[in-house]
């Protein structure tokens, strides 16, 4: 139904997509997971054409809607979006909200665009709220009214980006039961969802999504129970996970350390967790590493775990063999061992990877280093 090649997704400071190869089957139901910051809602957002891709295809039953002169409405008649917020016309009626568009794209008279649209309420259970407007209705009947708006177009796909993410955890319940309903009824869909029981009860494949791209994709039972790739395993098992990618020396510093700030207040870290990941990435990015970012992207990777506590980083950089610690400034090298603990470098000469781990130490003053 939907091939997706080489599919990109660039911005001016930040590449969230750099090489997606997915197909999407008729009658699939898609979890989509993974760390803040790796793409996932940019990936429906392309997916609709909202925010097109800056490089490769979509192939939509057939047809390339990427192509320069494709009529992107055409695809997005087939396509509905529920999106987090539930954007209802608020001097509307509920059943009002849904037969606008059934009558303005698809040119259904009212009797027919009120019958669809009181089927629909029905099937979300809000068959004796249709005269309500959406100031009484609460956050959960908010967005089955916007699941039942999407359905009233007859979409082919239902793509969800984070459908229960502005509810209270009250309601989050009423709409998931609605999504598995649709689920039951053979409707193709991709949810977005850091819900990972709901992600797992729904689905029949899931997309972990990490490094740019669909990083591993299986069904639920793969993905929780016995995942394949190292950072698939490390979310499972309940690491927060944040990634930056840093493709030249003219990156933007502070953006990048203000992620991490909004990172380490999401998750509670401490005032020292948060200065050693400043620290090693200030120190690393802005002195020790610099002259490699005149040749290669390098690639930064947060991660908490709820679990023991513990925090890492790992930074990763594809080119010759090069460990900091033989690098010309010894002393920094030095300092930030002292300070963040013990630094493990480990290099692939197949594909010519490098990669350093800092474990957040439990004593500072631990300066060992391994090389892998």
């Amino acid at each position: 139904m939907i091939e997706l090649i080489h599919l990109e997704k660039k911005y001016a400071k930040m590449t969230p997509l750099s090489d997606v190869n997915v197909t999407i089957r008729d009658g699939d139901v898609i979890s989509i997971i993974g760390g803040s910051g790796v793409g996932k809602s940019t990936l429906l957002r392309c997916i609709n054409m909202i925010d097109p891709p800056t490089g490769g295809q979509i192939i939509f039953n057939g047809v390339d809607i990427t192509a320069p002169k494709y009529d992107v409405t055409q695809a997005r008649r087939k396509m509905g979006m529920v999106f987090q917020s539930f954007n209802l016309f608020g001097h509307l009626t509920v059943i009002e909200n849904i037969m606008l568009a059934q009558i303005d794209i698809l040119k259904r008279t009212r009797q027919e665009a009120y019958d669809k649209g009181m089927e629909l309420l029905r099937l979300v259970g809000l068959g004796d709220r249709g005269l309500d407007y959406p100031d009484q209705l609460s956050g959960g009947q908010k967005q089955r009214v916007a699941i039942a708006r999407t359905l009233a177009m007859d979409p082919e796909v239902i793509l969800f980006d984070e459908p229960t993410s502005a509810l209270d955890p009250t309601m989050v319940g009423e709409v998931q039961s609605v999504i598995e309903k649709l689920a039951k009824m053979g409707k193709t869909m991709m949810i977005v969802t850091h819900e990972m029981s709901f992600a797992r009860s729904v689905a029949n494949r899931v997309f972990f999504m990490a490094e740019g791209g669909v990083y591993e994709d299986g069904t639920p039972e793969q993905i929780f129970e016995n995942p394949q790739k190292e950072l698939t395993k490390r979310f499972i098992r309940g690491l927060k996970i944040l990634q930056i990618d840093v493709e030249n020396q003219n990156y933007d510093f502070f953006s990048c350390t203000n992620r991490i700030d909004q990172y380490c207040a999401e998750n509670m870290l401490s005032s020292l967790t948060k200065y050693r990941l400043h620290l090693a990435f200030e120190e690393m990015l802005q002195v020790i590493l610099r002259p490699i970012l005149e040749k290669t992207s390098i690639h930064v990777t947060i991660e908490h775990s709820d679990k023991d506590k513990s925090t890492n980083m790992v930074i990763s950089y594809v080119g010759d063999y090069f460990d900091p610690a033989d690098c010309e400034d010894e002393l920094s090298y030095k300092m930030l061992c002292w300070a963040v603990g013990k630094i493990i470098h480990t290099y692939d000469e197949s594909s010519r990877l490098n990669t350093l781990r800092f474990d957040e130490p439990t004593n500072p003053s631990n300066t060992q280093k391994e090389d892998g």
